[in-house]
Parts: structure tokens; sequence; C-alpha cells
């Protein structure tokens, strides 16, 4: 790949889809038009977004532009975390074995258990009366 190729990758987490394009630049995070510090509200939740960079030691060597939709804001930040990951085995196919163990190439496969009809929730049922 040359070197200022642009990488572009997609991460999912239940139902929040993110679209990230990673170029080698300054450490820039822009999510949505607003820097990731502004779009996450939280330490933990920016922290998910930069791990796979503190993983393979590339802290403040690439930009990151980010859509992301659906979910909340946690499972938007894995959805990136997991985009980001992607990105960055593909810039070096070596990283995969840095960031592989960390688990972050993986998607959650979890989502919300459908409502049945004739119920109130998923697993709820109506409270049984006797009389």
């Amino acid at each position: 790949m040359p070197a200022t190729a642009t990488q572009s990758a997609t991460g999912r987490r239940k139902t929040a889809v993110a679209r990230v394009w990673v170029k080698e630049g300054s450490g820039q995070v822009t999510i949505n038009g607003l820097s990731f510090e502004d779009y996450l509200p939280t330490i933990d939740l920016q922290n998910s977004v930069i791990a796979p960079f503190q993983v393979v030691n590339m802290v403040n060597k690439f930009d990151v532009n980010v859509i992301v939709k659906g979910g909340g804001k946690h499972a938007q930040a894995i959805a990136i975390r997991h985009a980001i990951s992607r990105s960055l085995t593909q810039f070096d196919p070596e990283n995969r074995k840095l960031i592989k163990p960390e688990g972050f190439l993986t998607r959650d496969p979890r989502m919300k258990e459908r409502k049945k009809p004739g119920q109130p929730g998923a697993r709820a049922r109506f409270q049984f009366s006797k009389r």
C-alpha cells in the first residue's frame, strides 16, 4: 500500500454501523463532523475508540473520519473500534497478530431479541391469575 493511501472499513455492534476512513496524519479523529471528545461523552468510550492504535503503538499517526448511525453511544464506540481495527489490518497485515488477541476484530453477534406476539416482551409473560 502507498504511504498516503486511505483505508476504509465497516464496523458493527447491535444496530450501530460505523464507516471509517483512515489515512496517515496527525491523530485527528472526527465522528459525524465532531471531534471524538465532543461526540463520545465519557473517557471510557473515548479510550475504546483509540484502543486499536494503542495496541499497535501508532497513536497520533493516523487521521480517522467516521460516519456512524444507529444504536447508542456505547454500541457506536464499539462499532468504531471494530472498523478501525479492520482498517489497521489493511494498512499492515502484521498488525493483525497484535489486534486479534485483543478481540477487536470479532464482530459481537449479540442482538436484541425480538418481541413475541401476544406477550409484553421478548421473554416476559403476562402474570398468571388463578382466579
